[in-house]
């Protein structure tokens, strides 16, 4: 077996922080900072551009101390190097997971090193428009077309790049959605729009089925001939793409050692590169190349992977907090959580360890967000006074890109007095009202960042990679496969053909059986 493989709760220190936690489980820890002056500074990391407080969470020194003493016994320090080192850690599917090879400035494998600079001569031509349509005109507009890790983290990072962004539009189509499909088009000239086919296995139902739609589409004004100039892929399905229409010379390769949901750093991130130009990708990957070696070489106490990382077990598995919130003072990162709940979920959304037995505590975090500070006119009144304990990250920038000092000081005003309100709640005040009450006491981590740009923004999104990696050698899993999302594709073909013969009998859940009568009774 490549990882190890340790179930935490058998550990002498698990059991000795479930002790602990007996201890602190209702401590009120609102006055720790007037007891205790230096917690802040104890309770913090200084990395680069990234100042991470952590001081504000319903822990002591202890918890942490024995929260690090628990990655001895699962052996983090060896599984991170199997990871680094290309070991077959996604052992159920035979697979290395070397999405940091992709970024690996220090030794960079050949293969890598070609793909890149095929996407730069492309995305250069694309944008500098020397790659003409059909009718001799540049491209204006560029479309990708995928779903899940072919969609999520390639539109993230153009929207949140968007100050960094060139003169060309750029679409996501990635929902099933017909109608949604149409509406995107509704906007788009065949002559000048450049469509991108992100799909490894070139067969993935909804990419495909959008593709040939498109397609059917684009051949109303163009030729199949003229398919080559304006339809490009990613894959590593070559023979599919060209049976697609697309010339050899535009396919461009994907690896299986590169999982779908952390694939933007690859050719799936094509898009990125015409959006916001290759040297602005490639300093996301430098970003992102710096986080892994803070990982990698970092003492794990000042580790912010790591410590994130262990403060979410923390919480979940001996607070039972079922969930994290992810709240970025930024409207650029309006798109981080959907990414994230792809990455986080996906990932570690697991209930067979890694010996193949039936799981008895609880694994994978659900994550859910807004931005700020959007965030607080909704869910916010569940954090302060709702029942339920969710931990959250507040992430904000110290300068503005475009200058607004006014509202950015506003908006960071908020930034720092939303942690300050759940943490302090009306604590040791008089409050007559039982309405206007706050308990306090609510968990949350403060991530500053100096300024939104891509480098910091590839340290930014390797970070949270790292970070659900050392939950998953914690929680005794396989992060890497995803075999939960295949058992709806394949029930899916079926209902598929019971409704192209009519024949809703073709099903066996009555449930479904009926259901299916139903959409077809009201289609005809």
């Amino acid at each position: 077996m490549s990882l190890p493989s340790v179930n935490p709760t058998k550990t002498e220190t698990w059991k000795a922080l479930e002790k602990h936690f007996q201890e602190i489980k209702a401590r009120q820890m609102q006055d720790v900072f007037e007891k205790d002056a230096s917690r802040s500074s104890r309770f913090k990391i200084e990395w680069q551009d990234f100042y991470l407080d952590y001081s504000k969470n319903r822990i002591t020194d202890e918890t942490i101390s024995l929260l690090l003493k628990l990655l001895e016994e699962v052996n983090l320090k060896e599984a991170i190097g199997k990871q680094f080192s290309g070991e077959k850690i996604n052992e159920t599917e035979d697979r290395a997971v070397l999405h940091t090879a992709l970024r690996d400035f220090e030794n960079m494998k050949p293969e890598v090193k070609a793909t890149l600079q095929k996407m730069k001569l492309f995305s250069d031509e694309i944008s500098n428009g020397i790659h003409k349509g059909f009718t001799g005109k540049p491209i204006t507009d560029v479309v990708n077309i995928g779903i899940g890790g072919s969609h999520l983290g390639p539109e993230m990072v153009t929207e949140a790049l968007k100050f960094y962004k060139n003169h060309l539009k750029t679409h996501f189509i990635a929902n099933i959605d017909g109608d949604g499909v149409a509406e995107h088009l509704k906007t788009l000239n065949p002559e000048t729009t450049l469509f991108i086919i992100v799909s490894k296995s070139f067969t993935t139902q909804e990419t495909n089925a959008n593709a040939s739609f498109i397609r059917d589409w684009f051949l109303k004004k163009g030729s199949r001939e003229d398919i080559q100039k304006h339809f490009v892929a990613v894959s590593a399905n070559v023979d599919g793409a060209k049976d697609f229409g697309i010339s050899q010379e535009n396919i461009f390769p994907m690896k299986d050692w590169v999982g779908g949901r952390f694939s933007l750093w690859s050719s799936v991130g094509l898009s990125i590169c015409c959006a916001i130009g290759f040297n602005n990708f490639e300093a996301m990957l430098k970003g992102a190349f710096e986080m892994d070696n803070h990982f990698k070489k970092e003492g794990f106490d000042e580790n912010i992977p790591v410590i994130l990382a262990l403060i979410s077990i923390w919480y979940n598995n001996f607070f039972k907090a079922e969930s994290e919130s992810v709240v970025a003072y930024s409207q650029y990162l309006n798109k981080l959580v959907p990414y994230l709940q792809q990455a986080v979920m996906e990932s570690n959304g697991k209930s067979v360890d890694r010996n193949g037995d039936r799981i008895e505590y609880q694994t994978g975090t659900i994550v859910w967000g807004n931005v700020g500070s959007n965030s607080q006119h909704a869910y916010f009144q569940l954090l302060h006074q709702g029942t339920k304990l969710i931990p959250t990250d507040f992430i904000g920038f110290s300068e503005s890109l475009h200058g607004n000092k006014a509202n950015h000081n506003i908006l960071m005003a908020n930034f720092f007095a939303q942690t300050e309100a759940l943490w302090e709640g009306t604590h040791n005040k008089n409050v007559e009202n039982p309405f206007k009450y706050f308990e306090g006491n609510k968990p949350t981590n403060t991530i500053l960042i100096k300024r939104m740009t891509p480098k910091n923004l590839g340290s930014l999104i390797a970070m949270y990679e790292h970070k659900l990696f050392v939950q998953g050698i914690i929680w005794n899993i396989y992060s890497y496969d995803q075999w939960g999302v295949e058992l709806g594709k394949t029930i899916a073909k079926e209902t598929l053909k019971a409704i192209g013969q009519n024949k809703p009998s073709l099903i066996k859940n009555s449930s479904t059986e009926k259901l299916l009568a139903q959409f077809l009774k009201k289609l005809q």
